[in-house]
């Protein structure tokens, strides 16, 4: 089985683009997703136990533990030395659960893959990208962002040309979905992993 890492700076369209690997069969893991799950789960209380006051009901309040990991580089590494190690043990089961199934192709969705090194993990790298006044358009219009939140998040994310340069597959989802989805269509067909009709 093949394995092959997404990932794009916010607001680049990486969403979307999983749901087309999806869409034609292909197991998609996504960390973001992971995430959530585990701040309302397992990973709660050692959240608070590390930040107070940042879990309500059980579940980690996100915009409470942004505004105090943002811009903070010692208290995100503390972050993601709780965080990242039950991301991986849960990416490990869904890999074993692709290979077991007889998967050709299992997606990894990591926001951060080369910000954490992840890309030692995959076979290949696709990233999605768009220009960066549509990708500042689409990530402004979403709840509760700001500009000031906006380039904080940038800050923490490698440059979306240097992702570019080192990637073996680009997608710029500024072209449209039709443009995107054909592309993924290739990549998926390149790997043989397309479902037999």
């Amino acid at each position: 089985m093949k394995v092959l890492g997404l990932t794009g700076s916010i607001g680049m369209g990486k969403s979307t683009t999983a749901e087309m690997f999806q869409a034609l069969g292909v197991p998609v893991h996504s960390a973001d997703a992971t995430v959530h799950r585990l701040y309302a789960g397992r990973a709660a209380p050692l959240v608070e136990a590390r930040f107070p006051g940042t879990v309500r009901d059980g579940v980690v309040d996100r915009a409470a533990l942004g505004a105090r990991v943002l811009g903070d580089k010692p208290a995100l590494a503390a972050l993601e030395a709780i965080i990242h190690p039950l991301v991986r043990e849960e990416e490990q089961a869904f890999l074993e659960a692709a290979r077991a199934a007889g998967a050709p192709l299992a997606v990894l969705d990591i926001p951060l893959l080369y910000e954490t090194s992840g890309e030692r993990r995959v076979d290949a790298v696709l990233v999605v990208t768009a220009p960066p006044d549509i990708q500042r358009a689409r990530v402004l219009a979403r709840p509760g962002m700001t500009a000031e939140r906006f380039e904080k998040i940038l800050a923490s994310q490698m440059p979306d040309t240097d992702k570019r340069r080192r990637a073996d597959f680009v997608i710029d989802t500024s072209e449209g979905l039709e443009a995107a989805r054909g592309a993924v269509r290739r990549i998926v067909e390149g790997f043989g992993a397309l479902p037999k009709t």
